[in-house]
């Protein structure tokens, strides 16, 4: 395996199973949801501290623009940890395949 495949530090050993990517995923996908609908209320609700009325819209836009590139600093363990499963469930994949190839061969 080479480097760039292997997890970081304290990162979870992935399992290799699709029920694991789709908590994995979720999990990701909720945080950076999250996070877009904080950003969006601390726009909104900081432009009216401020005596400005920023619309939904605009407050929105913003919140995902900030949230792209915050979210990845945040939640690199959580995004580290989907990378991983996908590793592992193509992993095996790949293993399944190469078994079938070689039987199919004759090797085994």
């Amino acid at each position: 395996m080479s480097e760039a495949q292997d997890p970081a530090p304290g990162t979870p050993t992935p399992s290799g199973r699709p029920a694991a990517l789709a908590v994995a995923l979720f999990g990701y996908t909720v945080a950076r949801m999250l996070l877009v609908v904080v950003i969006a209320a601390v726009i909104l609700f900081g432009g009216k501290l401020v005596g400005v009325d920023v619309p939904f819209l605009v407050a929105a836009v913003f919140g995902v623009l900030i949230a792209l590139p915050l979210g990845m600093y945040l939640f690199k363990s959580l995004r580290l940890k989907v990378n991983g499963e996908i590793a592992a469930i193509e992993a095996d994949r790949r293993a399944r395949h190469d078994d079938l190839q070689s039987r199919l061969r004759g090797d085994k």
